[in-house]
């Protein structure tokens, strides 16, 4: 099962810069293991936004953003996570499941960017083994007229739900 956390983040982009940085922290071990460069995949069929904002993120925490063709990344010991995103900005819809299977195989955590509306009629990323869901809910929330931030959500597994940032809502069991 996955862990819905707080839906008060800013956006999409920053809950994907929020999935990094949660990512980086439960690999903490795996990054002192290999030595030097912290490596963190993005696709770059990832929206062009979110891609700055992990950019941004990344840098003061020394992370090397890799932006490539998800179809072809490969995973040496550097690398820590990955981020894909279906549908895609080009608005494909993906088959994560061998790529997650290959950075899984990898010791690499996957996080994807996903609509929380296209999963009424996909496979939820999270039975693919995906460690980390997030996106835009926006469509369920207050109307943009309205002001307010667009509703974000970040969904992890059991095992990361401690490093999930801010409160997880609803009832909480150690």
């Amino acid at each position: 099962g996955m862990e819905i956390a707080n839906a008060s983040l800013l956006d999409e982009a920053t809950a994907a810069a929020e999935a990094m940085t949660l990512l980086h922290r439960v690999q903490a071990k795996r990054i002192d293991a290999a030595g030097g460069a912290a490596r963190f995949f993005v696709a770059d069929s990832c929206f062009p936004q979110t891609v700055e904002v992990l950019r941004a993120r990344a840098e003061p925490l020394g992370i090397e953003l890799v932006v490539d063709d998800w179809r072809k990344a490969t995973f040496d010991g550097h690398v820590f996570g990955a981020l894909v995103q279906t549908p895609d900005e080009a608005g494909q819809v993906l088959d994560l499941g061998p790529f997650i299977a290959r950075a899984k195989q990898a010791g690499v955590l996957v996080a994807v960017g996903s609509d929380l509306l296209s999963l009424v009629l996909l496979r939820p990323p999270g039975e693919l083994g995906a460690d980390v869901v997030f996106g835009n809910s926006q469509r369920f929330g207050v109307p943009m007229g309205y002001g307010g931030p667009h509703a974000a959500f970040l969904a992890t597994t059991d095992a990361h739900k401690r490093q999930i940032p801010g409160r997880l809502i609803g009832v909480s069991k150690d």
